[in-house]
């Protein structure tokens, strides 16, 4: 059986080493620590398809600036992202027992209505990772006005801890 890290491994992500670089949303967005953990629950910070260097890639919006294919990558980044977070948290992707949620935003204009076609940028990337069982949770997409840095996509994350 196939694990996470080798799934990661095998699909040749490149995978941000927060644990090396810090995470970048505290330096460049604010007060905020990258994750917090309750019990078996792993609540992680805003993401966005940010490099770790604060660069900002798929700046804009949708509907405008950007197709809904850039807004899929841009969310898969974001997914790449959130990878290195549950890393940094958990030391190893295979701790992830589930997805429970993701809360996704998507920067549009304001009559964009395909925000689920983005996110399903990063809900992809999950079940590539950790399979539909495990890597597909519940998810909520919000299309937004503006989010920080001009990012077109942030996504935030619920994770369940396997013992």
């Amino acid at each position: 059986m196939t694990t996470p890290e080798q799934r990661a491994r095998d699909l040749g992500l490149d995978i941000p080493d927060f644990g090396a670089s810090g995470y970048y949303g505290a330096d460049t967005y604010g007060s905020m620590k990258p994750h917090h953990i309750v019990g078996s629950v792993l609540y992680l910070s805003g993401h966005t398809p940010d490099r770790a260097d604060g660069t900002v890639r798929f700046a804009g919006r949708l509907g405008q600036d950007l197709t809904v294919e850039q807004g899929y990558e841009a969310a898969r980044l974001t997914a790449l992202n959130c990878l290195g977070g549950i890393r940094y948290a958990l030391g190893s992707l295979d701790r992830v027992k589930s997805i429970i949620r993701q809360t996704c935003f998507v920067t549009t204009t304001m009559d964009f209505t395909e925000v689920h076609r983005v996110s399903s940028g990063a809900s992809d990337l999950f079940v590539e990772v950790f399979g539909p069982e495990i890597g597909l949770g519940g998810r909520a997409t919000i299309g937004v006005m503006s989010l920080a840095g001009g990012s077109s996509f942030e996504n935030t994350l619920t994770v369940e801890i396997a013992d």
